[in-house]
């Protein structure tokens, strides 16, 4: 019994137990994929074991606490940390004993006080201390979608013999005598409501109040003097002492051609057109936008030869017949060409009908849609997108895309296409407007052959003034549709990418140079590559600034935004950390380069979107910044294990580094190539610290929106759970620093860099293996992504077990 306890008592078993429970975490999120969300929950997380060990947990880090005296040592942060960690599991532990949760559906005039709740004994009512009554339902579309910005519950509330009115919907939440009600969904004639409805007055009180201890923890642990982080501050202004660090890194048809030329529109018209305003996806936007989407899913570029996506759009539309010749719609897959006889790579129009006009992908396509999704093969997913790029093209070519027209006498605000049935309108407008862009298709094609391009202005002038005469709804915003055109022309995060990849390329040079010789011009070219870096990331910043001010939105709703935005944090990490460090800075930069490169991969959608309702809240834009911040801090402790562990490795096997860095420093007993690897491995370790508070911190802040949103913190949602289990992986990683016999450098880089394949898990992984309700960032295509990064941590395997075995490992060891 006393050995249980000691060993209990020990970090040892801290590291043990948290070791377990995130292989648990784990484990669950696939048994739910294969078995069910009930399975999971019955079998991991709600099983006694499962609440066993978190006790145990509870247990290991009380003993510690007072076997070890931190009260008495005044270890605050510590202390406060960890009892905030204790203090939500009990008020987790509080609202899965006492907490109700269930739904009350009500359908319009009709009143209610039954809640439904599903328990694990089955179906359960309760009656409700007061009665709802359902006055109206609202569904509120985007203008010209069918895509729902809103949905909301006009009720009334009759309690305690008065009667109030209530209105409900996505992030505004309803209280009534500690009952909370929240919008979940809508019948289908949407003539009912279903409210999810949640009382957990104490268990709220208790997990919050866990919240509050947890972000003071943190707080004094950037700031007292005694804790941990300010500890490896003092520590790196030690090993600053010693010389430069050195260290190895591998960084690694002219037919139609001639055509297109020919009937080529000049840049100076496309560029207006490019700023004629269109409805599309329920948002008004510049043609220009809207063509670069187009061109991006149709022919997976940017561009096509040398014509911009505007100059593409308007030929397409002008000169239909030309363009159903040209090979450009996208066709990658193998198996669909050999099948249907088609060109591989790229496919002209024309080629999916045959002679008399039937569309040769019918028959496969209707086998495909009567069989499940997850039944589908690779192949006919991929012929399933390329339908749907062929039925782009019909629309064009009908003109029934996009909406050009507002209609001032609709409703909804929908813009409609020359080519859609304009009956709604009144029959002079009708008229008109057919008549008009057809007009201004042929002063087009006789432009391209008299050059003369004031009439094709012209009719451009009169769409656009009727397009202002008829916007009832205001929803042209002339300085924003600029800025959107100015941002789709200056394509920043491109540009800023090269940028990164040559400056922190070249810095990166100077920083190995300056490992062997120091000189005056290489500290004068670090600060000049420097100051490149600087402004590359102020471009950065004003590319997010711009998206925020088209869209309106924090931009890091979707898979693409949140690659820029980690991008960013990655590099501002760098500036933070490498103040003092050239390597740093370039590894930063050259890392921000290499995500916004992933970020501009075709399976990416760049476009900029409506918003689904639930993450019209503020707590997406603190959220989603926080706990992305944390990838950039996490992504820098990577580069920083690879740099350390490259050193170990073949640092030592090199006469020239051995000759002119391994000689022992004067009374230090330890070389200077050991000096430059423990700073490298104490500001890694502080950047961990950095991204495991900013993990947790924005982890919790989801916890609270859900909470607030839609009534309940945690719900085992895969991507919940992975970002979970991150934090537990990154825990351990920073507290194996406690355990002496696994306190050494090559364990802890070796772990820093392997532990970020649970943040590539969270991010990436839990949309391609797995399923949830977070599906705001889900992405396709990746397959091939995944298996290179399987490939990269393959040799990131070899890599470590080298450098275990060299010399520089019993240096560091001494």
């Amino acid at each position: 019994m006393g050995g249980s306890v000691k060993f209990l008592s020990s970090y040892n078993a801290t590291i043990v137990l948290l070791l377990i429970y995130a292989i648990g975490l784990a484990t669950a999120t696939f048994v739910e994929k294969w078995m069910g969300t009930q399975a999971a929950k019955m079998l991991i997380y709600y099983s006694p074991l499962f609440l066993f060990l978190q006790f145990l947990m509870v247990v290991n880090f009380l003993l510690i606490l007072f076997r070890r005296h931190f009260i008495q040592r005044k270890k605050w942060p510590m202390v406060i940390i960890h009892c905030a960690l204790v203090v939500i599991l009990l008020g987790a532990m509080t609202t899965h004993l006492f907490g109700k949760e269930g739904q009350v559906h009500i359908r319009e005039g009709e009143k209610t006080n039954r809640m439904v709740m599903h328990t694990s004994k089955g179906i359960k009512t309760e009656t409700l201390p007061f009665m709802l009554e359902l006055k109206e339902f609202r569904l509120i579309r985007y203008p010209g979608s069918q895509s729902p910005s809103s949905y909301e519950s006009n009720l009334l509330v009759y309690v305690d013999g008065e009667v109030n009115e209530a209105k409900v919907f996505m992030n505004n939440v309803l209280d009534v005598k500690g009952y909370r009600f929240f919008q979940a969904s809508y019948d289908h004639d949407e003539m009912g409501t279903l409210l999810s409805v949640n009382r957990d007055v104490a268990g709220r009180t208790i997990t919050y109040m866990g919240y509050l201890m947890l972000l003071a923890g943190f707080m004094l642990m950037f700031f007292m003097p005694d804790s941990r982080f300010r500890k490896l501050q003092q520590q790196l202004k030690e090993a600053r002492k010693g010389t430069l660090v050195f260290v190895f890194l591998m960084i690694a048809t002219l037919g139609y051609s001639q055509v297109v030329q020919q009937n080529k529109i000049p840049q100076e018209h496309a560029a207006k057109f490019g700023a004629l305003p269109v409805q599309f996806r329920g948002r008004v936007m510049p043609m220009n936008t809207f063509s670069s989407e187009i061109l991006r899913k149709v022919h997976k570029e940017q561009t096509f030869e040398d014509l911009t996506s505007d100059q593409f759009l308007l030929a397409l539309l002008a000169i239909p017949r030309m363009w159903m010749q040209v090979p450009f719609i996208a066709q990658p897959d193998k198996e669909i060409a050999a099948r249907h006889h088609l060109p591989e790579e790229y496919v002209p129009y024309y080629y999916f009908f045959d002679e008399q006009g039937n569309y040769r992908l019918l028959s496969q396509l209707q086998e495909i849609y009567h069989r499940p999704a997850d039944k589908r093969t690779s192949s006919e997913k991929n012929l399933i997108k390329l339908d749907e790029r062929v039925n782009i093209l019909y629309q064009l070519f009908n003109h029934t895309m996009p909406g050009i027209y507002p209609d001032p006498s609709d409703p909804t605000h929908t813009w409609y296409a020359p080519g859609d049935d304009l009956s709604l309108f009144s029959e002079a407008d009708s008229i008109f407007i057919t008549k008009l862009f057809d007009y201004y298709l042929t002063e087009v094609r006789q432009a391209l052959g008299s050059g003369d391009w004031s009439n094709a202005d012209k009719a451009l002038s009169r769409i656009e003034k009727y397009q202002l005469d008829n916007d009832k709804a205001s929803l042209i915003h002339p300085k924003k549709l600029q800025a959107e055109c100015c941002y789709n022309r200056l394509d920043l995060f491109n540009r800023v990418k090269v940028g990164y990849f040559i400056c922190g390329g070249l810095l990166l040079v100077v920083a190995l140079t300056q490992s062997f010789r120091e000189k005056r011009w290489k500290r004068y070219t670090a600060i000049v590559f420097t100051v490149c870096i600087l402004l590359l990331f102020l471009c950065h910043i004003a590319g997010m600034g711009m998206r925020w001010y088209i869209s309106g939105y924090a931009p890091w709703s979707n898979s693409y935004e949140t690659m820029v935005y980690v991008s960013w944090a990655t590099v501002l990490a760098g500036l933070i950390f490498g103040r003092k460090n050239t390597l740093i800075r370039a590894l930063a930069s050259l890392f921000g380069g290499v995500i916004l490169f992933v970020a501009t991969l075709n399976w990416m959608d760049p476009q900029i979107n409506t918003l689904v309702p639930v993450l019209k809240s503020p707590w997406l834009m603190f959220h989603v910044a926080v706990i992305v911040g944390a990838y950039g801090f996490f992504g820098i402790s990577f580069l920083l294990g690879i740099t350390n562990l490259s050193i170990m490795a073949f640092a030592g096997n090199n006469p020239e580094v051995s000759k002119n860095n391994l000689s022992m420093a004067s009374g230090k007993g330890s070389s200077q190539l050991v000096y430059r690897i423990k700073e490298l491995s104490i500001i890694n370790n502080m950047s961990l610290l950095v991204g495991l508070v900013l993990m947790t911190v924005g982890t919790f802040l989801g916890a609270i929106w859900a909470n607030e949103s839609w009534g309940r913190y945690w719900g085992w949602d895969p991507k919940e759970t992975w970002a979970l289990i991150s934090i537990v992986v990154y825990t351990i990683v920073t507290h194996l620093h406690l355990v002496k016999k696994w306190s050494n450098p090559w364990l802890f880089n070796l772990l820093s860099v392997f532990a970020f394949a649970s943040v590539l898990m969270t991010f990436l992984g839990v949309n391609y293996f797995l399923s949830g309700m977070h599906s705001y960032g889900q992405t396709e295509g990746i397959s091939s992504v995944f298996f290179y990064i399987g490939i990269g941590f393959i040799l990131l395997a070899v890599l470590g077990i080298l450098a275990r075995f060299e010399k520089v490992d019993k240096w560091l060891s001494d």
